[in-house]
This record gives C-alpha cells, sequence and structure tokens, in this order.
C-alpha cells in the first residue's frame, strides 16, 4: 500500500493517535494515519499483527489497548462487535484508562447503537470523549483510504477527530448524538440487502432467459436500475466470483444489529428479516466468507 497508495492527503498538524484492531479495515486505515504523518501507536490482539503493520508502516505497536491510548490525542478504534468493543476500551488495560483526560475515542466498529450510548456515557464520567463512527466502504474503500464514516456524538468531539479521519475517508459527517452513526450504518445495511437480493433475482432470471446478461446489464446500468452494487458486483455475479468484498458472516452480524433495533423502535423490515434468512442459505451452503452478491448461489 506505501508504494502505490493514491491518495492525496489534506494537510493537517500531526496529531499524536493510537489505532486499536487491525483486520482487513482497520490496518490499512492506520496505515493511511501514518502515511498522512501522524504519530500512531497500534493494538492488535494477535500481537503477530501489530509487528506487520510497524513492518510496513512508520509507527508503533503496543501491548494492550491502555498503552496505545496512554497520551494520544485521539484514539481510533475499529474491532469486530459490542463485546470486542468493550474488551479494548473498559476495565483495567482497556483503552479508558489510559487516555488523557480530553482525548476523543473515534470507534468505526459496526455495533449495536446501545454500546455506542453506554462507551459515551461512560467516556464522559473520565473525562474523555466518544465518537460512534461506522463506516461504509469495504475493505476496497479502507485500502484507497475513500471511506463514508457516519458519526454520532459531540460537535467539539467530532470536529476535533474530522481532519484527521479525513486520511482515511472521503465524507466524515455528524449526523446526531451518541448512537446516531451506528442507526444511520444500520440504514445503509437494510438498504444494501434488498438491493443485492433484487439484483440477484434479476440477473438469475435473465439467465434462465437466456440474456446475455453482460449486455443488459451494460444497458439498464445506463437506467433507473442503476447501482454500485449494479457497477461493482454485477459481472461477477454472473461469473459465479464471490471473494470480492463484505463476507456473508459480517452481513448477517450487521443485519442482526438491524432487526434488533427495529425490535426496539417499531420499525417494520419484512425484506431484511427475510434476506437475513437467505444469507443464513448461504452459510448453510459454506459461503460464509463469500462476499454479499452471493446471494445468487441460492438461485441457481
Amino acid at each position: 500500500m506505501a508504494s502505490t497508495n493514491p491518495k492525496t492527503y489534506e494537510t493537517t498538524s500531526p496529531r499524536k493517535v493510537a489505532f486499536l484492531g487491525l483486520g482487513v479495515m482497520g490496518f490499512p486505515m492506520a496505515g493511511h494515519l501514518a502515511l498522512a504523518g501522524h504519530d500512531v501507536v497500534v493494538y492488535n490482539r494477535s500481537p503477530a499483527k501489530g509487528q506487520a503493520w510497524t513492518g510496513e508502516f512508520k509507527g508503533n505497536s503496543a501491548a494492550t489497548p491502555r498503552q496505545a491510548a496512554a497520551g494520544r490525542d485521539l484514539v481510533f478504534c475499529c474491532v469486530g462487535n459490542d463485546a470486542d468493543l468493550r474488551a479494548v476500551t473498559l476495565g483495567e488495560d482497556g483503552a479508558f484508562a489510559g487516555m488523557k483526560p480530553g482525548a476523543v475515542m473515534i470507534d468505526h466498529t459496526t455495533a449495536s447503537a446501545d454500546v455506542a450510548r453506554e462507551l459515551y456515557a461512560k467516556a464522559k464520567e473520565a473525562g474523555l470523549q466518544f465518537v460512534d463512527a461506522p463506516v461504509s466502504g469495504g475493505q476496497a474503500g479502507a485500502q484507497n483510504g475513500m471511506l463514508t464514516v457516519m458519526c454520532g456524538g459531540d460537535a467539539a468531539a467530532f470536529e476535533a477527530a474530522k481532519p484527521v479521519a479525513m486520511a482515511f475517508s472521503r465524507a466524515f459527517t455528524l449526523l446526531g448524538s451518541a448512537g446516531a452513526g451506528q442507526l444511520a450504518k444500520m440504514v445503509n445495511q437494510i438498504s444494501i440487502a434488498g438491493m443485492v437480493q433484487g439484483l440477484s433475482e434479476a440477473i438469475a432470471f435473465g439467465q434462465k432467459a437466456g440474456l446475455d446478461m453482460n449486455q443488459v446489464l451494460e444497458v439498464i446500468g445506463k437506467g433507473a436500475a442503476q447501482s454500485w452494487q449494479m457497477d461493482n458486483r454485477g459481472k461477477t455475479m454472473i461469473e459465479g466470483k464471490f471473494d470480492y468484498g463484505f463476507a456473508v458472516d459480517w452481513m448477517r452480524k450487521d443485519l442482526g444489529l438491524c432487526l434488533d433495533e427495529a425490535k426496539r423502535n417499531g420499525a417494520r423490515l419484512p425484506v431484511t428479516a427475510l434476506v437475513d434468512q437467505f444469507y443464513g442459505d448461504i452459510q448453510a451452503m459454506g459461503g460464509t466468507r463469500w462476499d454479499t452478491s452471493s446471494l445468487i448461489k441460492r438461485l441457481k
């Protein structure tokens, strides 16, 4: 990434930052922070990932979240779920225990709105700031530094984080109070679920009808049916290739968050609930790590 990185970074004062979680998203996101000139300390549950990161980028690795967060202005985080998030923020070795007064944690995990509100409150009690900031754009967006970030929290914390976070973002937007970022990410995932199922049915139908679906998508992609999913996944769906994007296991986790939140707020999500079941079918077919466009496999 360092040698072929196409990102042009905005000029901003170098800051002392930490990044917790070096998965497929966090590894390149932390890399962009280093390439933008910030002083970066990373932490990952498996130390080998931290060593791999420091072998590729300028920065240091810490043994615990607390050590990584110590003395940092901003602490970024991208882990798996609510439990992982609590594990790296709370407790004796958690980031909150090491952060200096007034420091800001920006959490990019796709998690529940409840945990975002919980950690916002705990951060306030500790004299810290917390922004929930889930992302859209997938692994490619993280690698290219072009993620869309949906934020919830206080305006002052958001403004402190934004210039630095733009190192890996193309949009970084405050949408409301604590939890609003997570709720917006749920809207995003609900939209994608229905869209991918519709595209799957359309392609499978066209194939059954004997149409040249590459040609058909080229034509209808210039009209009202056009979408990011069609442009970026249509041809690979036709080819039966499903190793390009967001894994089914992750999508099911996200849709579970959407369905749980809908039970609380009274929203009706019939299509989302159905597509979630369809993704369960894909998991049963062995497609846990296939990308979300693999819904079409059910229709073959």
